[in-house]
């Protein structure tokens, strides 16, 4: 037991919060390609990272659902919490929403380190669509806010020998079949918390990986970020990647988050022999100091700017929570960038997070004397040998056994297993990340039946939950394969459309429609794949099929319309809006896009009659401009209204 070993300081309980209702997933499998390397590598970026920039781009996030089932009504509720507690750092940390931290109190300043809003508002801006703002959060697999952010992990106390305790979290990541494990721990007179991750690829083949921590702080008018680099690779989300001098970029030192006009990444470029940190430090000098051992190498900031746009969605993710910026740590050097994790390997690391407690003048000042101040006053908070012991001790218990389960994540490991286990494959769990078969849910009831009739079988057709469950990989393409009915050809179809494999999907679409003509999702797939591949009217026709087989289905509505809106089919739109049940139309984005569709078919007034009535869009998506844009096309000569700037320049 080394001195950074943990003390028996965590309680489970409940926190209470204005949380948003959630809502059920989206039924439509995301199996479109539609994820790419966002920008253009520009001037002075290094061949190697601009080669890791355009590598390792998933076409999309299937197997996962799309989380878009979510309001903006908010309301008291007691969430499942656990709280990490010594003399001097109060962290509490939500085990059913990704397990985030979500608070970091310092009690010698009294301050929240983090910006921890007391309302949690869902919002488009994740991979599978729903994330919230606040906290402290593990980004995985590909580029974006994680498909894990919004879902119970398994979480569990680990008591090492002597008493002490160990919060453990961990999850299969099914995009790229890795289990994910978070050790945090406070030791009982430590000024850092500390965390110790571990990404474990059990495949025998190279996979892109992906690690981003990011955490949320408050933004005041006298925060400053430093990190130990003079320069950056930076995107203002419209203009290439490249190399910018933070303190001196567009005639402002960018490291004061409000003298950014616009939104903005950072991403320091830290030179080698470096310890790797970053701190975000407010007019006393106090706030979040984020410490890591050399694996993860990035360090970033992200300001939202000081526009209308900026300050719009700050409101949208946290009403009336304040205004925040982020620093962030990563694997590689940029967001841009995946690393190849190879087969079988093992990848570790620890962060330290707490108070940097600078002196407020020297961090406000002259940038290279900050630095140094900072590098001083944080080897101090915690320096790289005690980083360095407490990934030794992180090593020495990660594969023990977690001996008080606190709450169940999902049941996709435990089918992973089960899969394992029937095709001979070595397990996922090494001791210290159980997946027990107790944790399946309805969602893996049809693919645990599959594995249990085996291979081949041309039994009975095989049912499916209506909200939507999906697999991917070959053992289970096989499986699908040899299984009989309409459901077992789509979802086939749907693994291959996934992983674009074409030809094979529309075959298997055409199958599953001979034995099941009104299979909606069916349908909607073959539409999708038409599209893709050059077919326009024949792919929209299927959409419009797929509507006729479920006219109450307000999320295929959207797709439809919004495919009819892309193809300069505006009447086709709203015809489909005109067949649908008003409460499906009536919804918030189905309503704006009824909006567009009159406005392409010449009903303008129509059209301006609905967004002077107001139209509010849940889940609009980060950057999305076109209510604002459709405001101007209808009512020229208007000031926009404040509620429809999203803009983030």
């Amino acid at each position: 037991m080394t001195e950074n070993a943990p003390a028996g300081n965590i309680t489970a309980g409940t926190i209470t919060l204005e949380v948003a209702a959630f809502g059920p997933d989206s039924p439509l499998p995301p199996v479109a390609a539609g994820i790419q390397a966002p920008y253009r590598v520009g001037m002075g970026v290094p061949d190697e990272l601009a080669a890791r920039a355009a590598y390792g781009y998933p076409p999309n996030i299937y197997p996962y659902t799309i989380q878009d089932g979510y309001s903006r009504q908010r309301q008291d509720r007691e969430l499942p919490a656990v709280v990490l507690e010594n003399r001097h750092l109060r962290a509490t940390v939500l085990p059913g929403l990704g397990g985030r931290i979500w608070e970091l109190f310092d009690k010698a300043s009294g301050k929240q380190l983090l910006h921890s809003p007391r309302t949690i508002q869902f919002a488009n801006f994740a991979l599978r669509n729903a994330w919230f703002a606040g906290g402290l959060e593990w980004n995985i697999g590909t580029r974006g806010h994680t498909p894990t952010s919004c879902i119970p992990w398994h979480t569990a106390v680990l008591t090492v020998p002597g008493g002490d305790q160990v919060l453990r979290m961990w999850e299969f990541e099914r995009l790229r079949g890795v289990v994910v494990q978070v050790d945090l721990w406070l030791p009982a007179d430590s000024r850092v918390l500390f965390s110790a991750v571990r990404l474990r690829n059990p495949a025998p083949d190279e996979v892109p990986m992906y690690w981003w921590s990011n955490a949320a702080v408050p933004e005041t008018e006298d925060t400053r970020v430093i990190a130990p680099a003079t320069t950056a690779f930076g995107s203002d989300y419209e203009t290439d990647i490249q190399r910018v001098t933070p303190t001196e970029h567009e005639g402002r030192d960018a490291t004061w988050p409000v003298r950014n006009d616009h939104a903005a990444d950072y991403f320091f470029d830290i030179p080698e022999g470096r310890r790797h940190w970053i701190a975000a430090v407010d007019a006393d000098g106090d706030g979040l100091a984020m410490l890591s051992t050399s694996r993860l190498r990035g360090k970033k900031l992200f300001v939202w700017g000081q526009g209308d746009g900026g300050r719009n969605w700050q409101e949208w993710l946290s009403p009336g929570g304040g205004r925040y910026s982020e620093i962030q740590a990563g694997l590689a050097q940029t967001q841009f960038e995946h690393l190849p994790m190879p087969g079988r390997a093992e990848w570790s690391w620890v962060e330290a997070y707490g108070n940097a407690r600078l002196d407020p003048a020297t961090a406000h000042g002259a940038w290279d004397a900050a630095v140094e101040h900072a590098q001083s006053r944080l080897a101090a908070l915690a320096d790289q040998q005690t980083l360095e012991e407490a990934l030794a001790f992180a090593g020495s218990i990660a594969d023990t056994a977690p001996q008080d389960r606190l709450l169940v994540g999902t049941g996709w490991g435990a089918l992973e297993e089960e899969l394992r286990r029937v095709t001979g494959m070595l397990p996922l769990d090494t001791g210290g990340t159980p997946f027990p078969a107790d944790t399946l849910t309805g969602e893996q009831a049809p693919w645990v039946e599959l594995l249990r009739r085996g291979l081949p079988d041309g039994g009975s057709p095989l049912t499916f939950p209506g909200s939507g469950s999906f697999v991917a990989g070959p053992a289970w393409e096989r499986l699908l394969e040899g299984a009989a009915g309409a459901e077992a050809r789509f979802h086939g179809a749907t693994l291959k459309h996934a992983r674009q494999d074409l030809a094979p999907a529309e075959q298997l679409y055409a199958q599953a429609l001979q034995l099941d003509p009104g299979h909606a999702l069916a349908h909607r797939g073959l539409g999708l794949l038409l599209l893709a591949t050059g077919r326009v009217a024949q792919g929209l026709a299927e959409m419009r099929a797929a509507c006729a087989a479920d006219p109450a289905g307000g999320k295929l509505l959207a797709e439809a319309m919004t495919l009819h809106l892309a193809h300069a089919e505006p009447r086709a739109a709203l015809l489909l809006a005109e067949q649908a049940p008003p409460g499906t139309v009536a919804a918030g984005r189905n309503r704006f896009l009824t909006a567009c569709a009159l406005a392409g078919s010449g009903r303008t007034e129509e059209a301006a009659a609905i967004l002077r009535e107001g139209v509010e869009i849940p889940d609009l998506l980060e950057g999305d401009n076109a209510i604002s844009e459709l405001w101007q096309q209808l009512c020229p000569g208007e000031e926009v209204p404040r509620k429809y700037r999203f803009s983030m320049h």
